[in-house]
C-alpha cells in the first residue's frame, strides 16, 4: 500500500468511527459533504401541516380564495373598486374596467385560475380573446384564445409572454373552460437592489405541463426583451383588462413556504 493509500485508508476509518459515535446512520458516508439536520427515516422529523385539498369554494383550505363567484371584494382597479361584471358565477373583463389587482400582496405562491373565450368570440392572433395574469403585477402568463388561432409562439396561452412559449398547446376550443396551475418563484434581490435570484415558474394547462420551472427573464414587456429591476418581496397579482370579455372563475392562491433543500 502506497502512503497516499494508507492516508485515505486512514481518513475513511476515522469518519467511520464519528459517524458511528454520534450515531448517524451509515447513508450519511455516502452523502458526505452535506450538512443534513435528519437522518432518513426520522420519526423526530417534524409533520408537515395537514391541508384539506378541497376546503371552502373547491380550493384546498389553506388558500386565499381570490374569487368563488360571489363578488369581487379581493380586487381593486386602480384602488376603485372592481368594475368588472359577474354573471353566473363569473367573472367577466368589462371593457374600459380597467385591470384587476389583488388587494392583498403575495411573493411565492401556487396560482389557480379557470379562464374561458366565449364560443362565438371572433379571435385573430391577439385580437379578440386576450388578456394575461401577472405574478407579482409583471410576470406574464399569457391568456389567450389559442386553439386553431395562431400567433407568435411566445403570445400564445401559457406562454411567458415575450419569453418562452409553452412546450405544447393544450388549449381548449372556444366556449370550454382552461385551467390553469401556476407554481411561483419570486426573485431575491440584494438591499443594493441588484438581482441575487431570478423567478422561476412552472405551469400547467389543463392538467399538461407547459413551463417547465423555467428561469423568467425580468417583467414581461410588448417588443423588448424583459429585464429585471428590483421591488419588494410582495405584491399584488393583476389580470389584464385587453378590452376582451374573457370569463374567469375559480381563483385561489396559496403562499408557498421556503425552498425545499436537504436537511
Amino acid at each position: 500500500m502506497t502512503p497516499d493509500m494508507e492516508r485515505t485508508s486512514t481518513l475513511v476509518i476515522a469518519f467511520t468511527i464519528t459517524v458511528t459515535a454520534i450515531g448517524l446512520p451509515r447513508q450519511v458516508m455516502a452523502q458526505a459533504g452535506h450538512d443534513f439536520t435528519w437522518s432518513v427515516h426520522d420519526m423526530n422529523r417534524p409533520q408537515p401541516e395537514v391541508v384539506d385539498p378541497k376546503g371552502h369554494s373547491g380550493a384546498p383550505s389553506d388558500a386565499h380564495v381570490l374569487f368563488d363567484g360571489s363578488d369581487l371584494n379581493a380586487w381593486h382597479s386602480s384602488g376603485k373598486d372592481a368594475r368588472w361584471i359577474i354573471e353566473n358565477g363569473e367573472m367577466i373583463v368589462a371593457g374600459g374596467g380597467g385591470d384587476l389587482r389583488t388587494r392583498d400582496s403575495f411573493g411565492d405562491c401556487q396560482l389557480h385560475l379557470e379562464w374561458m373565450i366565449p364560443e362565438d368570440r371572433e379571435v385573430h392572433g391577439q385580437h379578440g380573446g386576450n388578456s394575461g395574469v401577472f405574478l407579482m403585477d409583471r410576470y406574464e402568463v399569457q391568456i389567450l384564445q389559442s386553439h386553431g388561432n395562431t400567433t407568435y409562439a411566445d403570445g400564445m396561452a401559457s406562454s411567458i409572454y415575450g419569453q418562452y412559449p409553452p412546450q405544447v398547446n393544450a388549449c381548449r376550443p372556444p366556449g370550454n373552460w382552461n385551467i390553469y396551475d401556476i407554481v411561483f418563484r419570486r426573485p431575491i434581490f440584494t438591499s443594493q437592489g441588484s438581482l441575487l435570484e431570478p423567478a422561476y415558474i412552472t405551469v400547467f394547462l389543463n392538467g399538461v405541463l407547459v413551463q417547465e420551472n423555467v428561469k423568467i427573464l425580468g417583467g414581461g414587456t410588448h417588443g423588448r426583451r424583459a429585464s429585471y429591476s428590483a421591488h419588494p418581496d410582495r405584491l399584488p397579482v393583476r389580470i389584464q383588462d385587453h378590452g376582451d370579455p374573457i370569463h374567469f372563475r375559480n381563483i385561489w392562491i396559496r403562499g408557498l413556504g421556503p425552498r425545499q433543500k436537504a436537511e
